[in-house]
């Protein structure tokens, strides 16, 4: 559940957090680090970051946080605000509409060339088993980062580094877009079993076919996202 953190929580939770920096604690690092508390929305949309609470929790200098703070803002998480500070990105409906018009262009390529056998395919299978796995427990957060793991596996496909490092960005953004939805079973279950019949489609080698099927998925998806937007305006 997405929660403001006060300043006294954020250095007792980080605390636990400081052991994963060992003696390397690099920006790059508290960066991964606060990549995904802001992933499982414990630092939520809009929400301002403490300096002291989070030097404090990881036991880092200023000078560390600052950098990872820059790295992050490089990947659109967060946003500087002159005079005021550091805060989450709270994405627009016009972000939503540009993230999956660049979906669209790199997934749907992606599964358009599959014809035949593709060893990637078990990196999908496997993230639709953890999707089952984490319907089957109710716990609909793991089921939407199954999904995400599902689309990056898809994205896989198109067999480049590039690719895959620059979906990883667009689904960290997409992580902030889907805080705005009230109920995520409503918005994550019914998409469980359209993976399924991508993967149907992907072993047959008919790209072509999961290709169709995903870019319907992906402007439903889209679709419900922005109405959800829109509501919140």
């Amino acid at each position: 559940m997405v929660r403001n953190a006060t300043s006294a929580a954020v250095r007792s939770d980080l605390a636990a957090d400081r052991a994963l920096l060992g003696r390397t604690g690099t920006a790059q690092r508290v960066s991964d680090i606060l990549r995904e508390r802001i992933a499982e929305g414990y630092f939520a949309p809009g929400e301002r970051l403490s300096e002291d609470a989070i030097c404090a929790g990881l036991s880092i200098s200023r000078n560390t946080l600052r950098e990872s703070f820059r790295l992050l803002s490089r990947d659109r998480l967060l946003v500087h605000e002159l005079n005021r500070g550091v805060f989450v990105r709270r994405l627009t409906v016009a972000d939503v509409i540009d993230l999956y018009r660049v979906r669209k262009m790199l997934e749907c390529a992606a599964v358009r060339e599959v014809d035949g056998p593709n060893e990637d395919i078990e990196s999908i299978a496997s993230a639709v088993q953890e999707g089952d796995q984490a319907a089957s427990r109710h716990d609909w957060q793991a089921l939407g980062t199954a999904d995400l793991h599902f689309h990056q596996a898809i994205a896989a496909l198109a067999g480049s580094q590039r690719v895959d490092e620059f979906m990883r960005g667009i689904l960290a953004e997409l992580r902030l877009v889907f805080h705005a939805m009230d109920d995520p079973r409503r918005f994550h279950e019914r998409y469980l079993p359209r993976n399924h019949e991508i993967l149907e489609r992907l072993e047959d080698g008919d790209g072509v076919g999961a290709e169709r099927l995903l870019a319907e998925y992906l402007d439903d998806a889209e679709r419900q996202l922005v109405n959800a937007y829109a509501k919140l305006a």
